[in-house]
């Protein structure tokens, strides 16, 4: 089968589709648009609750005297054995 073939086999399968016609293609685009704007402001409303509310609690909690701080373990170099190299 070639290439030209397969050309010819898509366009008689285009053909089979049910195309929708103009008057549904806007209203569905309208419908896609008005459910994002309404999803959009549904979880955007929730966002706002959500991080408002941490924020109040984040302000409720106690703050610390100074900021936490890992402290790095002091190593000893002093019992490490140091080794020459050899010379030629």
């Amino acid at each position: 089968m070639g290439f030209i073939q397969y050309l010819k086999d898509t366009r008689g399968e285009l053909n089979h589709v049910a195309w929708p016609t103009r008057v549904q293609t806007i209203i569905y685009t309208i419908l896609v648009i008005v459910l994002s704007i309404v999803i959009s402001l549904y979880l955007g409303f929730f966002d706002f609750i959500f991080t408002s509310g941490l924020g109040q609690v984040v302000e409720m909690l106690p703050a610390s005297e100074a900021p936490f701080t890992a402290e790095q373990p002091e190593i000893d170099f002093s019992s490490i054995a140091t080794t020459t190299p050899p010379t030629e």
